[in-house]
């Protein structure tokens, strides 16, 4: 018999009576996060989420070429037709862990399987933690045990899964949103780990998605597909991408709307809502990044491409020598324009200009006078825009980033899950 908590049901309130902002928020979903001896800070490290009724599915991976025992199950589970549950542990990453570790991510989904009544590939899994380390297998599936014995669609086990994925954040990350399709009311939520080692081309870390929509999935994976490409993928806090990225978005269909099943006004307005709920996540991401004090969007137009408009966008969001200047609140446009001319994108050199939070600092390639104190003061707020225009043609790009302070040197020097 299956065992989970329904006798605490505060769907719509979660902790000091709020509403409920968590991935149990949408209708069809349990979930639950404990510790299982991973850590050996004792944090909680393992977080499990069951559809009892099955739900439609699709993920994206990390492009390094290097992947996680976890991303190999996932990229073969994540083609079954219906998946039930999906599994996280944290503080290990098991990674290059080589067939000892494609063997215990396979024993993690077999033992949820054991456990929910499932077929192991209808487990979906992801791993976040230090590279290297063998799994130790017998604490993670007692602590499937634990967490199957959990399971709740409280939203107080909403949050205990955001924090059962965390590694270095220092706090959860979560967003939830509705939007009304043909009269009936949809519920997506998300939750996001991630504070460093993130840049764009990947999945971003480890996301879990879950909403109460009808859709089929075809139509949920490009969805899903496009508002984590701009989205997630247009974050970077230090240019590396993990082993380990790992996005996950479940449908359950449990709010009963008429199936999204082409596109037209349903699947763009499920599309927007997802769009507009990743982008939460990706901004909550930016400003819980190691060390970070304040993040920053790059908005390239007047690009000849598309490609070019996001390269040059890039380099400027992941130019240490910009990011230092954000953290110190510094209007130093000149490493702004150099990280723009040593990319390789076209640019006319007489056009190009650039602004910081709406003030031109630099125009058609020269200096212009602006107010500092007033670029200072923008700088200082925990988001704003550099705008440049490379003065070669329509297309246009952005990407997200963070400053660089003294602390993720700290951080990252001491790190050791």
């Amino acid at each position: 018999m299956l065992l989970y908590r329904d006798d605490i049901i505060p769907q719509l309130h979660g902790e000091h009576g709020m509403a409920n902002g968590t991935i149990t928020a949408a209708k069809g979903f349990l979930a639950a996060g404990i510790a299982s001896g991973v850590k050996v800070s004792g944090k909680p490290d393992l977080g499990l989420v069951y559809c009892p009724q099955g739900a439609t599915a699709a993920a994206m991976f990390t492009t390094n070429n290097v992947v996680a025992a976890s991303v190999k199950v996932c990229k073969q589970h994540i083609r079954t037709s219906r998946i039930f549950a999906a599994v996280v542990n944290s503080g290990n990453a098991n990674a290059c862990t080589g067939t000892t570790g494609l063997a215990a991510a396979k024993v993690m989904c077999a033992k949820v399987g054991k456990e929910l009544e499932l077929k192991p590939e209808q487990v979906l899994i992801a791993s976040t933690g230090i590279i290297g380390h063998k799994l130790p297998i017998k604490k993670v599936t007692d602590g499937i045990a634990m967490a199957a014995a959990a399971l709740s669609n409280s939203a107080k086990a909403g949050l205990d899964f955001a924090k059962a994925i965390m590694t270095t954040d220092n706090r959860p990350k979560q967003a939830i949103r509705k939007v009304t399709i043909a009269g009936v009311e949809i519920t997506l939520a998300g939750t996001v780990k991630g504070a460093g080692m993130i840049a764009p081309n990947m999945a971003t870390t480890i996301c879990m998605i879950t909403t109460d929509a009808a859709i089929k999935r075809k139509m949920l994976g490009r969805a899903f597909k496009a508002a984590i490409g701009a989205s997630l993928n247009r974050l970077t806090v230090d240019g590396h991408q993990s082993t380990n990225d790992t996005a996950m978005i479940l449908a359950s269909g449990a709010a009963e709307n008429r199936t999204i099943s082409k596109p037209g006004a349903a699947f763009n307005a499920f599309s927007a809502v997802l769009l507009d709920l990743t982008t939460d996540l990706a901004k909550q991401m930016a400003l819980d990044a190691e060390g970070a004090t304040r993040m920053f969007t790059v908005e390239v137009v007047g690009a000849s491409s598309k490609p070019q408009a996001f390269k040059a966008a890039r380099v400027v969001a992941d130019y240490d020598l910009v990011k230092c200047a954000i953290h110190g609140a510094d209007p130093n446009w000149g490493r702004i324009i150099c990280a723009v001319g040593s990319c390789g994108v076209r640019f006319h050199p007489d056009k190009l200009t650039c602004k910081i939070g709406g003030v031109i600092v630099f125009r058609g390639g020269r200096p212009t006078s602006f107010d500092r104190a007033r670029v200072r003061k923008i700088m200082t707020q925990k988001e704003h825009t550099i705008w440049i225009d490379l003065g070669m043609g329509k297309a246009k790009d952005f990407c997200y980033g963070c400053d660089l302070s003294r602390e993720y040197i700290t951080i990252n020097a001491d790190y050791h899950t």
